[in-house]
């Protein structure tokens, strides 16, 4: 016990320090505001993507057919707009077409002068679309449907529906808790990258100015691997908590029309509760793996190197819990919960969708213990790699040293 009293007085010490050191650098405050650049660009990009979506090309069938026929079908769609699901697509009459006459439907979709999507020739019986592939897949049944109803000689008397609403149903609060579980993996998942990838160039200073001997001989190295993660998570929560403040009040000062996410299965306090340990483990597992791999960096420039395949393996991760949830009770689900990078994504799913609370528990305790597994064995591939390299070794790349590692 006194051993495990020393090494954490260690690592708080270390965490301290490195706290400090990091809030209260002139640089912090640009990593505060660091966010604002992404969203500035989202917002720009979402503006544009607006305006260009407003000036696309809307779906329209020219008609091609007698003026009877073109007629029934126009008086058909207008009769059936709003009383079958989905969009059917606007009509014009492109040609009033007399018997025996012909109608070149290619030119037509080919001529901008009149940009129509399909164009619609044929009779009512035998209607004829011409139009791209997916275009025509799209709405073959569609215009199946107008052309039988311009067929009825009698109209159509449509009832009038009553509606009772109801505020939900199970099918709705099911689908709405997928959806929630969805935002939180990819809040997490946007939090965890932007943050985790810190850690990577943490030890590479204090190598190049030999401080990390200094340390290595007065604590614990698995000690200093753990206050320097705690220290980086420290500083995380502390940009979590403004970014969260200033969003909040951006809420408050009138941006409402936020959509809205279902209640979990476990509900808002538990549930918030779950992501905050969730994100503590999530970046404290790939922070320990990110350590233990910069750690072995000797330059800024092997550090920006790995930063892509870091990325990917973030990404993976992501991309792997994300499909797990669409695949509930089979093995890709049980892997992505096993799995420890991968555990906090799935179980921050499943705390949205079932009210278990017990599986979160053993979850936890896994993490934790993968942590540690992974800092110890970070910690002697450091020691062994790095500190033990000698004069001879000291420039050496990282992928030199991680084969002098496979060696012992």
């Amino acid at each position: 016990m006194s051993g495990f009293g020393e090494k954490l007085r260690a690592a708080m010490v270390i965490a301290r320090r490195d706290f400090v050191a990091v809030v209260f650098s002139k640089t912090f405050l640009f990593f505060l505001i660091g966010p604002v650049f992404p969203v500035l660009v989202g917002g720009l990009a979402g503006s544009i993507g607006g305006k260009v979506q407003q000036n696309v090309e809307r779906p329209t069938i020219g008609l091609a057919m007698s003026a009877a026929d073109s007629q029934a079908m126009m008086r058909t769609r207008e009769e059936l707009q709003g009383r079958v699901p989905g969009v059917i697509p606007e009509i014009v009459v492109l040609q009033e077409m007399k018997p025996g006459e012909t109608f070149d439907a290619r030119a037509a979709l080919a001529d901008g002068d009149r940009p129509v999507s399909a164009v619609l020739g044929g009779t009512l019986d035998k209607p004829l679309l011409t139009a791209p592939g997916e275009r025509a897949r799209q709405w073959v049944g569609v215009v199946s449907n107008l052309a039988a109803r311009a067929r009825s000689a009698t109209p159509t008397d449509y009832p009038d529906v009553a509606v009772e609403e109801v505020t939900t149903s199970v099918a709705k609060v099911k689908t709405g808790q997928i959806y929630t579980a969805q935002a939180s993996q990819v809040m997490l998942f946007l939090l965890t990258m932007l943050l985790a990838g810190m850690v990577l160039s943490n030890l590479v200073e204090e190598k190049g100015n030999k401080i990390i001997e200094v340390l290595a001989a007065a604590i614990p190295m698995d000690a200093m691997f753990m206050g320097k993660l705690f220290a980086m998570l420290a500083v995380s929560l502390v940009g979590i908590a403004v970014w969260g403040g200033v969003g909040g009040a951006i809420v408050l000062a009138g941006a409402r029309n936020l959509p809205t996410m279902s209640v979990p299965a476990v509900g808002w306090p538990l549930f918030l509760t779950l992501a905050f340990l969730y994100f503590a483990m999530a970046y404290l597992l790939m922070g320990s793996l990110f350590l233990s791999i910069g750690g072995m960096a000797t330059t800024v420039r092997e550090v920006q190197t790995l930063s892509m395949p870091v990325s990917m393996f973030q990404l993976m991760v992501f991309f792997f819990a994300s499909f797990a949830l669409t695949s509930p009770g089979t093995w890709i689900d049980w892997a992505s919960i096993i799995f420890p990078v991968s555990s906090p994504y799935a179980m921050l799913a499943r705390a949205a969708q079932y009210p278990d609370v017990w599986p979160h528990v053993v979850a936890l305790g896994w993490q934790v213990l993968w942590v540690i597994v992974i800092v110890r064995a970070g910690a002697q591939l450091f020691r062994r790699t790095v500190m033990k390299s000698g004069p001879s070794t000291a420039k050496r790349s990282i992928w030199a040293r991680l084969r002098r590692a496979k060696a012992y």
